[in-house]
């Protein structure tokens, strides 16, 4: 076991990936203090894939998108294989600002075990280990303000119909939350919220499989094109 594995508690088995060593330290911290398991901690993506291989257990890697050596896109693409050649290993993408071909790209392979969130949302504890346990368990996340310059930019007719709660309502169903969730949220009734809903599958021509899958595919239309000239 190296200096930087942790096998305490009985939460999801995190990898961190982030090549700020007083970042990664940091989260690695807060993560195992609210009862986590860091089993490692990287500074580039291609130590992330081999500690993936090393770590066939692990159920979530938490990975800063702009990693050496060239700042650019080594996260995401590390992200994609990982969900790729690692199907029961969760990405949790953390970005520094919002570049929205990068949800499109996680994203578009399917929405099972993938988040995409603000660093920011790291300073709100309680929120971000909500997120990071959602995501380990097989659900998916997207920070509120990557959803909203998403929304700005598009160009699906079919959204285009949505009445400006709807579209509220499919914010908020991105980042994860159930009916319940969102309810609270906009501070109105589940009911309310399930007649949305209905008319934002109605109005995609969602048609009428599982219900869940549905609201996978409502939002994967937000992301999918997101970069459409």
């Amino acid at each position: 076991m190296s200096m930087h594995e942790h096998t305490g508690g009985d939460g999801p088995r995190v990898i961190i990936a982030e090549d700020s060593v007083l970042l990664r330290s940091g989260m690695a911290l807060l993560l195992e203090e609210a009862g986590v398991r860091v089993v490692d901690q990287v500074g580039d993506a291609e130590a992330l894939l081999a500690s993936v291989r090393s770590h066939p257990e692990v159920d979530l890697c938490l990975v800063d998108i702009r990693m050496p050596p060239t700042y650019s896109e080594e996260g995401i693409e590390a992200g994609v294989r990982i969900r790729r050649d690692h199907p029961g290993t969760a990405v949790l993408l953390l970005s520094q600002h919002v570049v929205s071909r990068y949800a499109s790209d996680l994203f578009g392979g399917g929405a099972t075990g993938v988040g995409y969130l603000l660093k920011d949302r790291v300073a709100d504890i309680d929120e971000f280990l909500s997120v990071l346990r959602r995501v380990a368990g097989g659900g998916a996340a997207i920070d509120p303000e990557v959803v909203s310059q998403l929304l700005s930019s598009r160009r699906d007719s079919a959204l285009e119909r949505l009445t400006p709660r709807e579209g509220e309502v499919l914010e908020v169903m991105a980042q994860g939350l159930n009916n319940a969730g969102i309810a609270a949220r906009l501070s109105v009734t589940e009911r309310a919220v399930e007649k949305h809903i209905r008319s934002i599958f109605t109005k995609l021509d969602l048609g009428q499989e599982e219900h869940d899958h549905r609201r996978v595919q409502a939002v994967l239309r937000y992301l999918r094109g997101a970069d459409r000239p």
